[in-house]
């Protein structure tokens, strides 16, 4: 039955991939071109471009110069492929394996407000976080949930951005890890990312980096 219904809604509604091929979300071609090009930021450069909590940032690409990852990105969160997950976390698993980051850490994806996660449907972010979890071997848990909903960050300037993001997160488990790595897509200014990483540390949290798939 599931077989036949699945075949069924391909009929009618055909999947397509990132650049418009039929059959499938992501051609061979398309994941060949999501090549990783790793964007480190160390504590001391967080910190001088006004980060204070968050100690280290592992991005696979630069956002701007991929547009295949762009639409992957934009596919992903914005037209419900979750499929698309499993590819975009190996992305970050490689990145963070190139790069040295140990797999000790707990993983946690950034949280969404209630009202975006029900009219989204899904946190992209929580997708993320399983799957490199089980790519990696890693511990995962949900450590933060967002206490309002502050908007599209994307269009303020960093000095708005701060201000929503005031009192924005909570900590929901009894006890936090010492260690922890928050998961999401993208990264921008890196507030909301360093936000997260200040709640976290007032609960416990020593060191608290963030994986993403894109910065930019």
């Amino acid at each position: 039955m599931s077989s036949m219904f699945h075949i069924v809604l391909d009929f009618f509604f055909p999947r397509k991939s990132l650049l418009g091929t039929e059959g499938k979300w992501l051609t061979e071609e398309e994941r060949r071109s999501l090549q990783i090009h790793p964007y480190v930021e160390w504590t001391e450069d967080l910190r001088a471009r006004g980060l204070h909590s968050l100690d280290h940032l592992v991005a696979a690409c630069p956002y701007k110069k991929h547009g295949v990852l762009q639409k992957a990105i934009h596919t992903f969160k914005y037209k419900r492929i979750r499929a698309l997950s499993t590819d975009l976390a190996f992305m970050i698993a490689q990145s963070a394996e190139q790069v040295g980051r140990p797999s000790s850490g707990t993983l946690c994806p950034v949280p969404l407000h209630w009202t975006r996660k029900f009219s989204r449907g899904f946190n992209q972010a929580e997708y993320l976080a399983r799957d490199v979890s089980l790519q990696i071997k890693a511990h995962y848990q949900i450590l933060l949930r967002r206490t309002r909903s502050t908007g599209h960050q994307a269009w303020r300037t960093r000095e708005r951005r701060l201000l929503a993001l005031n009192d924005a997160f909570a900590v929901v488990a009894s006890e936090v890890p010492s260690h922890v790595v928050l998961i999401d897509d993208l990264a921008t200014t890196g507030a909301t990312l360093d936000e997260c990483a200040r709640v976290l540390k007032n609960a416990g949290a020593v060191w608290v980096e963030a994986w993403v798939v894109a910065q930019g």
